[in-house]
């Protein structure tokens, strides 16, 4: 089985944010193709409009596809960035819930929690986030138990991840539990990534 894997890509996005998770899931289908399997992921990049993004520092990326031209999700990723336009925009937040209610799994990397929790998302879950903003996530959405220190926080149906670098870290959280511990381990080898394991598993 082939996941489709929707990762939003918007103005301000952090760039490990969306190239990290990307590299992992390309990676992880590359070795499983070299293995004779199905591969088992499919990445997406997803925008609001059919135009490059400008993400930090200048980065350029064009997306695959925009909200209403993409196929169907089997997982949808929010990475993080500079997210107050992004959270803001009720198109996007529209599409999110539409979306959360279809897919099979739905995270977020960094500040793309905040995103996931204005559009009424991470109710009363515990979630994390960068370091640097998680006081600010518990003030703004009390209801939130912000976990620190960790790289990511598994409560079933929602992943949330630390910054940056964490990211990775929880993608290959998702490339063990929807396809095996073996292809995860491999992904991470030939990546030379090393993989920190400091996760939160808090499923009902």
């Amino acid at each position: 089985m082939t996941r489709t894997v929707g990762i939003l890509l918007f103005d301000g996005i952090e760039v490990l944010d969306l190239g990290g998770p990307f590299e992992v899931l390309s990676v992880a289908s590359r070795l499983a193709d070299r293995e004779g399997e199905a591969r088992p992921f499919e990445p997406l990049l997803i925008a609001v409009e059919d135009r490059p993004a400008v993400g930090r520092g200048g980065f350029r990326v064009l997306p695959h596809a925009t909200l209403d031209t993409h196929p169907p999700l089997d997982v949808l990723i929010v990475p993080g960035g500079v997210v107050d336009d992004l959270s803001a925009d009720l198109q996007v937040r529209a599409w999110l819930q539409k979306e959360a209610r279809r897919v099979e799994l739905l995270a977020s990397i960094c500040t793309g929690a905040f995103v996931l929790a204005g559009a009424g998302l991470l109710a009363a879950l515990p979630v994390t986030t960068h370091w640097e903003d998680a006081a600010d996530l518990a003030r703004r959405h009390p209801d939130l138990r912000v976990i620190g220190d960790v790289s990511w926080v598994d409560t079933g149906r929602v992943v949330t991840s630390g910054g940056i670098s964490a990211g990775i870290d929880m993608t290959l959280h998702l490339v063990e539990r929807l396809h095996s511990r073996a292809l995860a381990e491999r992904t991470a080898r030939q990546m030379e990534y090393r993989w920190t394991q400091r996760g939160v598993e808090a499923r009902a």
